[in-house]
């Protein structure tokens, strides 16, 4: 319980008026590690950004492969080093772009890809074993990585050689954003698949990326997201390790996060530290990891989110460039900076480029990357970042308590538990007990940007759908259709889905034909009655 006129964090977390070496614990020292030691709370590596800095990427992918493709090879000639697949609606929830039901949201909100035809065009004079390429899709991220998997085949990269993540992380899904297929449990399983296969198969790609950025934009704080994050991959390495075949050492190293940085500076920076701590003991408590690797905390993030305002929007240049910096302290392996005009449009190039810019001058410019976990040792940082595990830990307790994660969305509970949190602070924000520039304080009659969303032109539409009929007219439909069969069949048993999902990809059946085999046999998710 907070005290009348204590100052907190945006989670709630006590703020003191100073900090000083009594504020931390006699065994400190041991509790946070070296750069590059279990725990990590300071840090993966020894060496930091010194030697490696994290990878810049831009979430991008609208209308058709053509357009999407030469997007990426701007931001690569800009100076990316990673690619972030944004794919549209339809294809993250299983439909093709020719069916009624999606019609009006093919290539709005990313890419539309509807076979191996699209994904070759896609990836066009890229090279996938010098990129990075991460993909936002959950749903049908296990076909998505086939296609990335069938496309480096075409391009002659091995499977060894193919580096990235794939986001695979159905359960704040469930709670959070939407883009549900199947229920949880054969969701689950084909997670598993997907990380026992990358684990085998394709060792420097990430089969999951456990989200908790959604978590955040759907109103949870700082602590919550972490802690549902961080239980949603237990659940996961849960389902691995039940299975006999892998050791937590064989697969963690592959497991990967990622989430929202906000603007309360400190608190975000030690939600990244004390994450890392966090993780690491769990890794090595709860399954008996061995290798140094398997305890590590390996995140992306992304600046921006719902912490972007339509009002005076370019103060959101100034609000990712924060953001970013206290990504970079906190420790984070990847990035990606939203645009200042995002919440009215998909970014222009112009305002693309200068998020990216945004990354560049913090590397170059600021002197962040010169040492190791700059603010470690930092009376309040560490303060901050012991309450911060402190609560987490009780988050997490509870979910456990009360059934596991799964359990807990299936009763709507972490729904509720969201849903009040976003209450609160939106009856914050209305009072004007949290402020925002621009938004409930220092407003102003400064007009909206005059910015018209792109969208698929008749001739835009006519090419995706066209290629889609001409995938299915000139594929080898005989076997298309054996090995939609032979993907029926085995899930209906237990054999690991993805050599049955790769021989469908190249084979050219759609999105929508394998999602739909799978629906044949799992059945589609059902919302539970939250309130």
């Amino acid at each position: 319980m907070v005290a009348e006129g204590e100052l907190t964090t945006e989670a709630g977390l006590v703020v003191e008026r100073v900090y000083g070496p009594d504020d931390l614990g006699p065994d400190h020292a041991a509790t946070v590690g070296e750069p590059g030691s279990f725990p990590f709370t300071r840090g993966n590596h020894p060496g930091g950004y010194r030697d490696r800095l994290w990878t810049f990427r831009q979430y991008s992918g609208f209308g058709t492969p053509e357009w999407s493709n030469e997007r990426y090879k701007l931001l690569l000639k800009e100076g990316g080093t990673g690619l972030s697949v944004a794919a549209d609606l339809p294809t993250q929830i299983g439909y093709d772009s020719d069916d009624p039901d999606v019609e009006e949201e093919v290539g709005r909100v990313g890419v539309a890809l509807d076979s191996l035809a699209d994904a070759e065009i896609l990836f066009r004079d890229i090279p996938l074993d010098q990129i990075s390429t991460s993909w936002t899709v959950n749903g049908t991220a296990a076909i998505m990585l086939a296609f990335y998997v069938a496309v480096g085949k075409k391009q002659g990269v091995a499977r060894s050689q193919l580096r990235g993540t794939v986001q695979n992380d159905i359960l704040k899904e469930y709670v959070a954003r939407g883009t549900w297929i199947w229920p949880p449990g054969p969701s689950i399983r084909l997670i598993g698949d997907s990380i026992e296969f990358c684990a085998a198969e394709v060792p420097r790609y990430n089969a999951v990326s456990v989200a908790g950025a959604h978590f955040r934009d759907a109103g949870a704080n700082a602590a919550q997201e972490m802690a549902f994050t961080l239980q949603d991959a237990v659940t996961y390495c849960d389902e691995i390790v039940s299975r006999g075949r892998m050791t937590i050492d064989e697969f963690a190293p592959q497991v990967s996060f990622f989430f929202y940085t906000h603007n309360d500076f400190f608190e975000e920076v030690a939600k990244y530290r004390a994450g890392r701590r966090r993780w690491a003991h769990i890794v090595r408590e709860r399954y008996g990891a061995e290798k140094a690797s398997s305890s590590m905390f390996r995140t992306g993030v992304v600046c921006g989110g719902w912490t972007l305002q339509a009002q005076q929007p370019q103060n959101n240049i100034v609000r990712v460039a924060y953001q970013a910096m206290a990504a970079v302290l906190g420790g984070v392996q990847s990035m990606f900076t939203a645009a200042w005009d995002e919440p009215f449009a998909l970014p222009t190039e112009e305002s693309t480029t200068l998020a990216l810019r945004t990354q560049q001058i913090l590397a170059h410019e600021t002197g962040v990357t010169r040492t190791v976990d700059p603010l470690g040792g930092s009376y309040f940082v560490e303060s901050l970042t012991d309450a911060m595990e402190e609560k987490v830990v009780g988050i997490m307790a509870d979910l456990e308590a009360r059934g596991g994660m799964v359990q807990c969305i299936e009763d709507g509970y972490v729904q509720r538990l969201i849903a009040d949190e976003s209450a609160a602070v939106q009856r914050k924000i209305d009072s004007g007990e949290r402020v925002i520039v621009g938004v409930n304080r220092y407003t102003s009659d400064e007009p909206a940007p005059d910015l018209a969303p792109p969208a698929m032109d008749a001739g835009a539409r006519k090419l995706q759908l066209d290629r889609l009929a001409e995938v299915r007219r000139t594929r080898n439909t005989r076997a298309a259709l054996a090995a939609l069969a032979n993907l029926r069949n085995a899930a209906q048993g237990d054999p690991n889905l993805m050599p049955y999902l790769i021989d469908c990809v190249e084979e050219y059946c759609t999105v929508g034909e394998i999602t739909n085999e799978l629906r044949n046999v799992w059945g589609e998710y059902q919302q539970p009655t939250v309130f």
